[in-house]
């Protein structure tokens, strides 16, 4: 099996609206896919129905080669999400936090796990303290570790470096590189420099459809930029 996802003519209809239109690509595994696009492009819409937060209207999709549409629940087992909702209970400590996740996915010595991803993202030291006391950059970072408490093999990430400082940008950027090795990341990105830097492979969305899907290895920067600016007419929003 050497796609992580695979959709064909995948849509979501909202009234009149088709949010996603007939989206067709392969993402291998292990790749990183950017998807850039203007606001309204579709690109959260495609990432929900992705993630199974959201049911696909018509066409089809798999995750790791399991039907999102049969079985829901078999792919959530294999997906981690990290997006503005922090999905974090605010008046829980960290470790309490990550302890629920862990132990409602199954996870084996679940306190050794915890431990371990308190340490990889920093937060070790603040582990016995409540959430809404954390800056928005450790919320995110223990976002990061929530997400990949049940050592996903693919990983959605909703323009995750909104509101986020110099200084945390930089930490998050060296927390998913150390997780890119056989993981699979799809990023929803406004910045096109940065998501098309991270990226190994860009998709580019305009009301719903695909403008753009290719390998970035066969893209110039340069040239992906125009063609961005020409198709969605709205530069690097």
């Amino acid at each position: 099996m050497d796609a992580a996802i695979e959709t064909r003519k995948l849509s979501k209809v909202f009234g009149n609206r088709r949010a996603v239109d007939n989206v067709s690509i392969t993402v291998p595994r292990g790749a990183f896919l950017s998807i850039f696009g203007p606001n309204g492009a579709g690109k959260t819409t495609l990432l929900r129905v992705l993630s199974t937060l959201s049911r696909a209207t018509s066409g089809s999709a798999k995750l790791m080669g399991i039907d999102l549409k049969e079985e829901p629940d078999r792919v959530r087992d294999h997906i981690g999400l990290i997006s503005h909702n922090s999905m974090l209970y605010p008046d829980l400590t960290a470790e309490e936090n990550l302890m629920i996740y862990a132990r409602l996915y199954g996870v084996e010595d679940p306190q050794a796990r915890v431990r371990d991803l308190l340490e990889a993202v920093e937060l070790k030291h603040r582990r016995l303290d409540v959430v809404r006391t954390f800056s928005r950059g450790m919320t995110q970072r223990l976002s990061i570790a929530r997400a990949l408490v049940h050592d996903p093999d693919v990983v959605f990430l909703d323009e995750p470096y909104s509101g986020l400082d110099p200084h945390a940008v930089d930490i998050f950027d060296e927390l998913i590189g150390q997780q890119r090795a056989d993981r699979t990341f799809v990023m929803v990105s406004h910045d096109l420099q940065k998501g098309f830097d991270m990226c190994t492979h860009a998709l580019v969305l305009a009301k719903g459809r695909v403008v753009s899907f290719d390998e970035k290895d066969n893209l110039d920067f340069d040239e992906f930029h125009d063609l961005y600016r020409a198709t969605v007419g709205m530069g690097v929003a």
